[in-house]
């Protein structure tokens, strides 16, 4: 009889994985480049632009609980997750055009309006394919070491995605030249088209099976209480959770500071190509050496690893306060080979934790953690868009309206350097607390659990 890790097909993983073209370019370019578009096209300050991005993000945490409920009836009405998923695909590239395409001529406090509405609407759509996308792996194997092998296939697209999105976003946007609004509605149809096709491809991925009798029809309420309840009775992804969302507070920082780092810091707009290369270079290289020492030593050891050298090596970027040059590609370079077990060691073990819920409460809920873990996941982001931008406000940094030129306080560039540095170091070391008392083991996925008091 095939093992489940065989079942698992080439074709299987290599969809499932294109997916995260779009969960890339969703993450990177907004991240990236809304609050500096927001600030030093448009105008807007600096905590308008961080409230325009979280009140998106806070959106997001309201009903992507309730979208992974829907899912989860969908499954039993329909017997597949892809519809939601397509509906997501075929709406994002629209709403994230129109975030990038604010007309000309309105005031920083429209614009603002404008962007925080179109990308409400880019979020939404971007929750309605993640959710099910995320709850996919439960469903696809129940074998520990082929949810490895699946999801770290992914996190390697998923960092191509990142340094597709990362490099060649700022250059589409240089392509109108000194019209810069233009160059970011280019920068938007092409990203989103791209985005689109990558999720498109991802829901072929998405069983189809027998229907079952569906659940009752809930309220948003209802959906969001389930999500919550989730989270009481399992102990193991209360713990997961908790870390990967102090890390991607850290890694959201980091990301929407990258911008400023480049113009500010290293005073050139192509550093942040540098940047990206430099981090994402060898994440791609380094995420299925990390599957390998996962199957060695276990996906959380693997996992403590990966995050501890991603703070040593963001640590040592604070030497850029007082010595800016080539050198911080160094430490970037090591932080982008961590970022790779960050990425995909959690994400392996999101579906161990879903089979272990599912021995010890009953099946047909991996929707409901999918929705729940994406909240997380929007909030840790969106969180560290928004510390960026108090971060520029406190140390006064100045906004500028097109190509206006400005000359920022030390006192910003600093701050800018420490939330590129020393401030992710420190959330993720954080991090490690919950980390460390993540109980599942192999021998809890692969065996029956005798007891339900790992979950509790």
């Amino acid at each position: 009889m095939a093992s489940p890790e065989r079942r698992l097909s080439r074709g299987i993983v290599a969809r499932y994985a294109v997916g995260s073209i779009g969960t890339g370019g969703f993450a990177t370019l907004p991240g990236l480049v809304l609050v500096f578009y927001l600030t030093d096209t448009l105008g807007v300050t600096a905590l308008l632009a961080g409230l325009v991005v979280t009140a998106a993000k806070v959106w997001d945490v309201l009903i992507d609980p309730w979208i992974g409920d829907r899912s989860d009836h969908s499954l039993a009405v329909s017997g597949t997750r892809r519809t939601w998923m397509r509906i997501g695909a075929l709406a994002l590239p629209i709403a994230f055009v129109l975030t990038f395409a604010a007309p000309a001529g309105l005031g920083p406090v429209v614009a603002g309006a404008w962007v925080m509405v179109a990308f409400l609407a880019t979020a939404s759509a971007f929750s309605l394919f993640q959710v099910p996308y995320i709850a996919l792996p439960a469903e696809l194997t129940d074998d520990y070491d082929a949810r490895t092998r699946l999801l770290t296939w992914r996190v390697v697209v998923l960092s191509f995605a990142i340094l597709l999105f990362g490099a060649g976003g700022p250059m589409l946007r240089r392509a109108g030249g000194d019209d810069e609004p233009l160059g970011y509605l280019v920068m938007a149809v092409v990203a989103g088209l791209v985005i689109g096709i990558g999720m498109l491809v991802a829901t072929t991925t998405a069983p189809t099976g027998r229907v079952v009798e569906p659940r009752e029809r809930r309220s948003l309420a209802a959906g969001y209480a389930e999500g919550l309840d989730a989270l009481r009775r399992s102990r193991p992804f209360r713990l997961l959770l908790s870390g990967f969302l102090l890390q991607g507070l850290a890694t959201g920082v980091m990301l929407a500071g990258a911008n400023y780092v480049a113009v500010w810091v290293l005073r050139s707009e192509d550093a942040l190509t540098f940047l990206f290369v430099a981090l994402i270079g060898p994440a791609i290289l380094c995420a299925p050496l990390w599957g390998r020492l996962a199957r060695r030593i276990g996906k959380e050891r693997a996992y403590v690893l990966a995050s501890l050298a991603f703070a040593v090596a963001s640590a040592a970027l604070v030497g850029m306060i007082w010595a800016p040059g080539a050198w911080v590609y160094a430490p970037v370079a090591i932080a982008g080979a961590a970022y790779a077990g960050m990425q995909s060691l959690p994400m392996a073990m999101l579906p161990d934790v879903v089979a272990h819920d599912a021995r010890t409460d009953g099946p047909g809920r991996a929707g409901t953690f999918g929705g729940v873990w994406t909240a997380g996941e929007t909030t840790g982001m969106a969180l560290g868009a928004t510390l960026l931008t108090v971060v520029l406000a406190t140390t006064g940094y100045l906004e500028s309206v097109g190509s206006a030129v400005v000359a920022q306080p030390e006192a910003a560039v600093t701050g800018i350097a420490l939330s590129f540095s020393l401030l992710p170091a420190v959330l993720v070391l954080v991090s490690l607390v919950p980390l460390l008392r993540y109980p599942l083991r192999r021998a809890d996925i692969d065996t029956p659990a005798p007891t339900e008091e790992i979950a509790r």
